[in-house]
């Protein structure tokens, strides 16, 4: 969904705002917003996470990404790094803990081939 379709929405139910303001919005409270639902998000977080990590190229630069899988094959979370060492893995891995509480959270942890974690 655009700015604009938001705009035209908005402009249905008689509130009129221009996309370029709903721009700042998204700007502004977006970080606050992921946050509050990353508490409540959708995604079973199983007893046995997969951790992966790869390097792939983001706006013509490499980057390391790091990455927590489930069960069902869903990202649970992801990072990006442009190091491949042990505090970038230390730094996702404090990461992806924060979100989940300590019931939630893995027992068994399955790593790729290069153990950085």
């Amino acid at each position: 969904m655009s700015y604009a379709n938001l705009s035209d929405m908005l402009a249905e139910r008689w509130v009129s705002v221009n996309r370029s303001t709903i721009y700042r919005w998204f700007m502004e409270y977006a970080p606050a917003l992921r946050k509050k639902l990353r508490r409540h998000q959708f995604i079973r977080a199983d007893p046995s996470w997969q951790l992966d990590e790869t390097y792939i190229k983001v706006k013509g630069k490499w980057h390391y990404l790091y990455r927590a899988i489930n069960k069902q094959g869903e990202t649970l979370d992801f990072y990006f790094s442009q190091k491949r060492n042990k505090n970038a893995a230390y730094q996702f891995l404090k990461r992806c803990l924060r979100y989940y509480d300590v019931d939630t959270q893995p027992n068994t942890l399955f790593f790729s081939i290069f153990l950085t974690y």
